[in-house]
Parts: structure tokens; sequence; C-alpha cells
């Protein structure tokens, strides 16, 4: 399998691809629906599917004289991957916080 263009990481970092994704998680969507929804150009959209797919996050299909892009949630797992490292350190800090907020309410109901 050829090395993608694009990874994950840079392909859900604008904004714009973000909900693109969002989007096609609800339903499989021709490009005319998928630009309807973005104050921007249909070329725009186009070059942020092609980012999108080399990615591997979606696909395109022909279907009659329509392209009908469709979600491949997959890839997301190496940014799940990615995050759940972190997490660690954000439970430890909420640990932390709760430990500071039950010693206050001790310290103030003597």
């Amino acid at each position: 399998m050829a090395q993608a263009k694009h990874d994950v990481f840079q392909a859900i970092a604008d904004p714009t691809r973000r909900e693109v994704l969002r989007l096609l998680a609800k339903r499989d969507l021709p490009i005319t629906e998928i630009t309807a929804h973005f104050p921007i150009s249909r070329t725009a959209i186009t070059k942020h599917l092609t980012i999108l797919s080399e990615a591997e996050l979606v696909s395109g299909k022909k279907v009659g004289r329509e392209k009908i892009y469709q979600l491949h949630p997959e890839p997301l797992s190496e940014l799940k991957d990615w995050l759940s490292f972190y997490e660690q350190f954000w439970d430890n800090k909420i640990s932390m916080l709760r430990h500071l907020v039950e010693n206050d309410k001790e310290e103030n109901s003597k």
C-alpha cells in the first residue's frame, strides 16, 4: 500500500474538513450537497475532499453524473490512539482538582 500524501492529522487540521467529515458521518453526499453547506467555492471543497481522500478518510464514486462521497472513519483510530496516551495527564489533573476541592470542603466545614 502506498504512503498517503496526507495523514489523518493534516486532514483534520482544517475546520472545513472536520465539518465535511461530520456531514459525511450522517450520510453519503454528492459534492453539490457538501458545497451547499459552505460559503466557499466547489473548487475549494474539491481540494478539501482530495486531502481527505489522500488521508483515506473519504472516498468518492461516480453515480450517473454525480460523484457521491462517503466517510471511512477507520483511519481516525490513529488519532484516538494518539489522544488516549494524553488522557493520563487529564485524568491526573482531574484527580488532583477533586482532591483539592474535597479537602477545601473539609477545611470549610470545620
